[in-house]
């Protein structure tokens, strides 16, 4: 295949071979390379190796010296002694920290007679190359880079592993020194150059060629976390705009090179460089245009987002590039072919905009073309992985095109009619690929969704092929209940998140044409219950005949819950609601039944199912907008008596007190039954009419161990498995707030239910947990009961008294009652709190629930904590807060060293509940925090140090990595800069430094609540910052505090910080999806005004960067930035701001938006 290169027999050096570095005498060399400090050749060439102490005694300690570590490379990779390997990895690790590791590296690469200790050479480089701190000098760089591509050429036959290690370091170097320049010229750009020469020699010199491309593309369109996301932004946008579309076009035009020849894939190079090929075009297509980094998980809504619609456009209407790969998919072994289907799917993608309506027809057109021979001749599909891929590219025909134009294709009749044949036959097998099933329904969910809105005359036919597709699979789900009972086989009911997936996909889907899927569920369900309840009377029936049974109603109530669940994707009518009625009739049918044997034995799986149906009936038929005259009522009435809301309701609540009496010790079923009463306790009207229910009196009078298994304390059982009691005493809290609420509301002569609502309320508080034992063993008191009532468990016991606290606090918003709660815990119970902090720490299983139990008490909601003014409680709480953060943060902080795997849940979840804790308390507006230093209490002094402390014990990139963590931090960060900014600058210089740091790496958070907080956080700094500014340049009778004029101070030794956050601010709302445009204008007013000259640079840099005839209207945009801006922060100025912001926004946009020269933002920033 050495032929697509097209000049063969040249070096990629010339005629006589590669050069060598310079002063290189050879491969064997031992004056040539590289050196650990910043020493460079004058002449600009090859690594220097500066001669360290010893060298001149020869050749034989250079030797030794690399023998020995050979000898530890061989150990680390061969060697299955795990001491060994261990000590060789260690002894290796101190070699790459060394000093001497450069010039060592390539002795390695020129010397080295292993694989592998070349592949140590490539790491080694690779990882100094990416030091952000001491970095290699730029001529180092550009030496290492010259010297990798001329050892990839004159050693083409190198390992596999060591050509990508070396492959890895290039594009290393080149994306990191992307914005590097030398003598006014980007010294890292000239890519396809770099690789011409490997293109025009042998087929092992393409592979490599390839290879360079393919990584490096791969490379600049992966963030990684030693490098600010802002600057990965910056390069992935510069190599989009300047590289991208050759890099494409060039790997398409190598492809129809490869295509036209007669290719010999049993040749292993050949074969290597079509694979290759096939990757860089799919890292071409697969770039992250937008900045986005769309994963996996939201695959089916993703789009190609050409960044120059004007280049991508010809290339993608060119029918010919469609055609390419088609015809390749239909050329090639199957092997290739997913990487071929996988282009096609991105480039299915591209979007909408890119083409008119008519070039956008014909573009469909083409691709349903494509489909349409794929599905005639399907022997290729019986791959897994092209079925995979195949499936992927049809779902995206309704994903990224309309109903009404699919149906205008030339051949939608028979398209559609083969991709029903192709869905039904896959349905049936569903044991072949079952993860691809998805984009299958997907495809059919999104048709029959689009329906009633489809305006085109031509037939759609959906009617005729979305009952097949509803009919395959439900009958194949109950086919496939034998086949995996009787050999053995993973069955999907486990995989209850797929399951539920699919069925939300099939509810759309069955309720086009309701009737046939209605009259076929019947159907079925009738057959099954039939033989259900023979085997259950047959004294014959075997285990294997009633799991069967079992397991296909298991699968029919499933299904009958999603179909009902479906309902608001149509307007439905009267006699759909009476098809409900008679699908709902007959699942409390069998409930009954089974309800009816779970003395003797249970099904989970069918509980389970019935949980999904019970919660697809409330959404649908059960709250304030049902209408009560509805025609599923009238069937329920006829057939079962239940003649309205509050009959159904009592079912549901004899279903869940059914379950939490058999199935307390199954979670899974404990957990979604509480969910259930937890759900149903929400809604206004049903929870007034669920208290007056006989079984919700019982719960509320007997939420005992003794009738609900799972609040007994269970010395078996994890502690984590009590996490149901939080949303069990939730409910019983809000079932109990509609009688208390009257009960405290009304005069004591209207009354209607007499003092029993109070008596309920501190029995729910006394019931389950035995108070005075916990009590007495926190709290040691002198008295003979104390040894007696000690706990023989009481981590458990503690755990479960403060999940159920919790659930009550959360559940109690009004003041009058969670005032009651209040005064019951507060003074006499908060010491078991503080005393628990202090015993177990270091267990998150404890510390996590009482943690968040106190976050709960000091979280203001609906104003429920007001003090009377003549109370300290507001200052009291502060203290206790202050107490459990300081408690818990000095303590988790002596843990020392913490397996990465392991440092959420042991530390960093533990620090964000106590961040949540510490917001709420400094933002719920019922403590004045200035009499804290007014009387010399240091209660909120500690809480904030140890907030110092713990937040200097994270490092930056994890603040991002954990959302949980993300949120509770910039959220606390903006009460702090918003109320308490004196404290935030008397802060150390290197603690504002590192905040500041992680507000400029939050302004770029793909999360918009985090990037929102930053914004905030940011304007309250630049408001502050240039209040003390105005302040300090004015006479003034009395000087600034002494933390203002060192924060100022501070913040004119690194002025660099403030003007990294405007470029990052100016850059975003410029060149990017801004998402929060509003909340991005406010801190810019003050960072221009703190920064007008760096603003006047960035803009003359913006303006430059623009072609010539456009520079004129991208200067004018920015004039009209500032019109009428005066230099104050006042709220009006703020507002002219934020509005002119928009328009230039807008201006900007339309400006650049057919300009060839794309976005050029590098300049902003690096």
């Amino acid at each position: 295949m050495s032929g697509v290169s097209g000049v063969s027999g040249v070096s990629p050096g010339g005629p006589s071979g590669p050069r060598p570095l310079p002063g290189a005498t050879g491969a064997g060399s031992a004056r040539d390379v590289l050196s650990s400090g910043s020493a460079v050749s004058s002449a600009g060439g090859g690594f220097l190796w500066v001669p360290t102490r010893g060298q001149g005694h020869g050749r034989g300690t250079a030797g030794q010296s690399l023998a020995q570590l050979e000898n530890l490379c061989k150990q680390l990779y061969e060697t299955t002694d795990t001491a060994t390997r261990l000590q060789a990895e260690k002894a290796l690790v101190e070699f790459t920290n060394s000093p001497d590791c450069l010039s060592k590296c390539q002795l390695l690469l020129e010397r080295g007679s292993s694989s592998y200790s070349q592949l140590l050479a490539a790491t080694c480089l690779t990882k100094l190359v990416s030091r952000t701190n001491n970095p290699l000098p730029l001529e180092q760089r550009i030496d290492i880079r010259n010297y990798v591509l001329n050892y990839l050429a004159t050693r083409p036959k190198l390992a596999t592993f060591v050509t990508q290690a070396l492959i890895q370091l290039y594009a290393r170097i080149t994306k990191l020194g992307w914005f590097d320049c030398q003598k006014d010229e980007y010294v890292f750009r000239n890519v396809i150059n770099d690789v011409t020469r490997f293109l025009q020699d042998s087929v092992e010199h393409c592979i490599i060629g390839v290879t360079i491309l393919s990584q490096l593309t791969n490379e600049i369109n992966q963030a990684d976390t030693t490098h600010p996301l802002t600057k990965h932004r910056k390069i992935a946008s510069s190599f989009r705009d300047s590289s991208l579309f050759d890099i494409f076009t060039l790997s398409c035009s190598l492809l129809k090179q490869a295509s036209g020849k007669n290719l010999n894939l049993n040749d292993e190079s050949q074969h290597g460089l079509l694979m290759q090929l096939l990757k860089l075009t799919h890292n071409c297509l697969n770039f992250d245009f937008i900045g986005t980094s769309t994963d996996e998980s939201s695959d089916d809504l993703c789009t190609v987002q050409c960044s120059n619609p004007l280049i991508w456009h010809t290339a993608f209407l060119d029918s010919s590039t469609l055609q390419l790969f088609f015809d390749l998919y239909h050329s090639i072994p199957p092997s290739f072919s997913p990487l071929v289907l996988s282009c096609l799917v991105q480039i299915a993608s591209v979007r909408r905009s890119l083409f008119n309506n008519a070039e956008r027809a014909k573009f469909l057109s083409h691709l349903v073309d494509g489909v349409k021979r794929i599905l005639e001749n399907p022997q290729s599909l019986s791959d897994p992985n092209n079925y995979h891929e195949f499936c992927r590219l049809l779902a995206r025909l309704k994903s990224n095109y309309q109903l009404g134009e699919l149906v205008k294709v030339e051949n939608y009749p028979e398209v559609i009619r083969l991709i029903a044949n192709f869905t039904v036959t896959s349905l049936q097998h569903w044991e072949f690929a079952p993860n691809s099933v998805h984009y299958l329904l997907s495809l059919w969910q999104r048709l029959a969704a689009s329906v009633p809105y489809v305006k085109a005359t031509e037939p759609h036919m959906l009617e005729t092929y979305t009952p097949e597709v509803t009919k395959a699979y439900i009958t194949s789900r109950l086919e496939s209940v034998h086949i995996i009972l009787r050999d053995g086989l993973e069955d999907p009911l486990e995989d209850t998140g797929l399951v539920q997936q699919q069925l939300d996909q099939l509810s759309t889907i069955g309720r086009c044409e309701y009737e046939k899927t209605c009259a076929l569920l019947v159907q079925l369900f009738d057959q099954s219950a039939q033989s259900y309840q023979e085997l259950l009377q047959s004294a014959s029936a075997t285990p294997m005949d009633l799991a069967v049974q079992e397991g296909r109603l298991t699968w029919l109530v499933y299904i009958i819950g999603a179909v009902i669940g479906g309902r608001v994707s149509f307007a439905s009518t009267d006699e759909q609601d009476a098809m409900d009625g008679e699908l709902v009739c007959r699942v409390l049918q069998l409930m009954n039944l089974t309800d009816s044997r779970l003395a003797q034995a249970g099904n989970e799986k069918l509980e389970l199912a019935m949980l999904s149906f019970f919660e697809q009936f409330r959404k649908i038929y059960i709250g304030d907008q049902v209408q009560k005259s509805s025609k599923l009522y009238r069937r329920l009435s006829e057939v079962l008596g239940l003649n309205d809301e509050t009959m159904v309701l009592s079912v549901f609540i004899g279903k869940i007190i059914t379950n939490l009496k058999y199935w307390g010790r199954c979670e899974p079923i404990t957990s979604k039954t509480l969910q259930l009463l937890n759900d149903l306790s929400i809604g206004y009207s049903s929870v007034r009419k669920l208290v007056k229910l006989s079984a919700v009196q019982f719960m509320l009078n007997n939420h005992t161990s003794e009738h609900f298994s799972f609040l007994g304390i269970n010395n078996q059982s994890n502690l984590t498995d009590m996490r149901c009691r939080t949303t069990f005493y939730t409910a019983l809290g809000r079932l109990l707030m509609v009688d208390l609420g009257i009960f405290l509301g009304i005069p004591a002569q209207f009354q209607p239910f007499g003092a029993g609502s109070l008596i309920l309320f501190y029995s729910i508080l006394f019931h389950s947990i035995p108070f005075r034992s916990i009590f007495f063993y926190f709290i040691p008191l002198p008295s003979p009961l104390a040894d007696a009532l000690t706990l023989s468990c009481p981590q458990r016991t503690l755990v479960g008294l403060v999940r159920d606290l919790r659930g009550i606090a959360f559940a109690f918003n009004a003041k009058t009652s969670f005032m009651m709660l209040f005064e019951w815990i507060y003074p006499s119970y908060m010491p078991i709190l503080q005393r628990a902090i202090e015993l177990w720490y270091h267990d998150p299983a404890c510390t996590t629930p009482v943690l968040k139990l106190m976050a709960e008490l000091v979280h203001n909601r609906s104003q429920r904590l007001q003090f009377d003014v003549s109370s300290p409680n507001g200052i009291l709480l502060f203290r206790e807060t202050s107490k459990m953060i300081t408690t818990y943060g000095n303590r988790i902080l002596t843990l020392g060293e913490v397996p990465k795997d392991q440092v959420y849940a042991l530390k960093l979840k533990g620090i964000s509940i106590c961040f949540s804790m510490l917001k709420a308390a400094l933002s719920g507006s019922y403590v004045n925090f200035g009499v804290f230093r007014l009387y010399g209490d240091d209660a909120l002094d500690n809480a904030l140090q140890t907030f110092i402390k713990l937040l200097l014990s994270i490092p930056h990139s994890d603040l991002l990595d954990y959302p949980k963590l993300s949120q509770s931090y910039y959220s606390l960060l903006e009460v702090l800069t918003q109320d308490h900014m004196n404290f935030i600058a008397s802060l150390e210089p290197h603690v504002i430094m590192y905040i500041l740091s992680s507000i400029s790496e939050g302004l770029t958070a793909l999360d918009t609540m985090v990037c929102t907080g930053c914004c905030s956080c940011l304007d309250h700094i630049v408001t502050y910052l240039f209040k003390q500014l105005s302040r300090s340049t004015k006479k003034r009778t009395t000087p600034l505090a002494q933390e203002s004029d060192r924060f100022l101070h501070i913040m004119q030794q690194h002025p660099e910080m403030i003007q990294q956050m405007l470029s990052t601010v100016l850059n975003i709302i410029i060149f990017e999806d801004c998402r929060n445009q509003w909340s991005m204008s406010r801190p810019l007013l003050g960072l221009i005004l703190l920064n007008e000259k760096y603003f006047s640079d960035l803009r003359n840099s913006i303006v430059n960067s623009q072609p010539p005839e456009k520079q004129q209207a991208m200067h004018l945009c920015f004039e009209n930035l500032m019109e009428g801006i005066e230099r104050n922060l006042l709220t009006k100025n703020r507002d002219r701001f934020t509005q002119n912001l928009s328009a230039f926004r807008r201006e900007v946009n339309d400006s650049m938006k057919n300009s060839s020269y794309g976005v050029n933002s590098n300049d902003m920033m690096s």
